[in-house]
């Protein structure tokens, strides 16, 4: 009984770590949202500082995030770019 807990444990760890990402990782058809979604995992990836008192995500990101998630595709994505190109970085193609 012992085992079984530990194991239900560690899953709904492994859920509550993952989780987030495996959903905003969702697929879509719609063209938009698959470009606001390349931005966001772009800046994700290569643009957020890394080190001690980085200050987190920004909320230029954070605002484009939401707009991507509420629909307003054409805001966030106008968003990133702008955030990716004032950071030196080349706007990644579609």
């Amino acid at each position: 009984m012992t085992s079984l807990l530990r194991l239900a444990a560690a899953f709904w760890i492994v859920v509550a770590i993952i989780g987030p990402e495996a959903i905003a990782q969702t697929t879509t058809s719609d063209p938009k949202a698959a470009r606001c979604a390349q931005l966001l995992a772009f800046w994700d990836r290569y643009g957020v500082r890394r080190s001690e008192g980085g200050g987190g995500p920004g909320m230029t990101r954070l605002g484009a995030g939401v707009d991507c998630d509420k629909g307003r595709y054409d805001s966030g994505i106008k968003a990133m770019e702008g955030l990716i190109r004032q950071n030196g970085y080349t706007v990644p193609p579609p």
